[in-house]
């Protein structure tokens, strides 16, 4: 008589619906499906799952020690989970969007998690200067904010230069689970491919095994980063989708620097930095040089508006 499965432990590395992938700590991969109609793991969880045949059930998600998601007025997209840190690919072509920025930037000070913004197609000479200055908001909030070259692997590389942070990025990445983000042509797929050549391969294998075909490659990914299995990135898209609606309109100011940095100048402790007489965040708006940038101020009013309207 065959004894029972014995639960065990593993790591989500990639999903689809109600199916994933989980890998176990020899390193194995194995389909599992949730219990129920809906699945409630993410990329990053630890899991307890029971095999069944050469598949699996997952049975528990082990507790979370953050969870990143979004929340536009239809629905909540959690996506990755226990991370370390949020790298934000952008590139000086296409011109990058200060408010899907600021989102990203919210949504990662929502959960507490460090951030690294990356400026990618530093070889574009003006265009390239352009971006740096427009980024002059984000390194006066302590951001730190990177330049890089990434290229296509069928490109021929660019020679690192003075003042070339790749380098640097890799350190910062080292002993990290790392969740990537950016828009589409800013180099995200490149970065990744830079430190995991076979990540093109694995993607492939996901949509196999997970018979999800293209719609794989809109997934959140995991990929370890070296052969011990300390440094990790989550590969995740959608970054023109992040809905803030899970903050209430007043904690915004507190996870915006800047913003929050004036914040303690204000006459009212509920002052919404809108209209309120003796507000400091105004107050630093209307001088000369402001601490707050014209676009991040008017990135505040908008989300405070747009997270005010009535949910349903």
């Amino acid at each position: 008589m065959a004894e029972p499965a014995s639960v065990q432990e593993g790591l989500v590395i990639a999903g689809h619906g109600r199916h994933v992938w989980v890998e176990t700590p020899s390193g194995r991969k194995v389909i599992c499906h949730a219990r129920g109609k809906k699945s409630q793991t993410v990329v990053g969880d630890r899991v307890l799952w029971l095999a069944t045949q050469d598949e699996g059930t997952i049975e528990k998600v082990l507790p979370r020690r953050n969870l990143m998601y979004r929340q536009d007025e239809i629905r909540t997209k959690s996506f990755a989970a226990n991370i370390d840190q949020v790298v934000i690919v952008l590139a000086a072509e296409p011109e990058f969007s200060d408010g899907q920025l600021s989102r990203a930037l919210i949504a990662a000070a929502a959960q507490q998690l460090d951030v690294l913004i990356v400026l990618n197609k530093r070889d574009l000479g003006s265009l390239f200067a352009n971006s740096w200055e427009r980024l002059a908001p984000y390194r006066a909030m302590q951001y730190a904010v990177l330049a890089t070259a990434f290229k296509p692997s069928s490109d021929p590389p660019i020679a690192q230069s003075a003042d070339d942070d790749t380098d640097r990025l890799r350190a910062l990445l080292t002993g990290k689970t790392s969740l990537v983000l950016g828009p589409s042509g800013a180099g995200k797929s490149s970065l990744i491919n830079r430190w995991v050549p076979q990540a093109n391969v694995l993607t492939q294998e996901i949509s196999i095994a997970l018979q999800a075909g293209k719609h794989t490659t809109t997934s959140t990914t995991w990929y370890w980063l070296d052969a011990e299995k300390n440094s990790a990135l989550i590969d995740s898209p959608g970054f023109q989708e992040f809905g803030l609606h899970h903050i209430a309109p007043m904690d915004l100011g507190k996870l915006m620097p800047d913003i929050q940095a004036q914040a303690g100048d204000c006459k009212f402790y509920n002052c919404t930095h809108l209209h309120e007489p003796g507000c400091g965040v105004r107050s630093a708006c209307a001088a000369e040089p402001s601490p707050i940038s014209p676009v991040r101020y008017k990135i505040y009013k908008d989300l405070f508006e747009e997270l005010s309207q009535k949910r349903y």
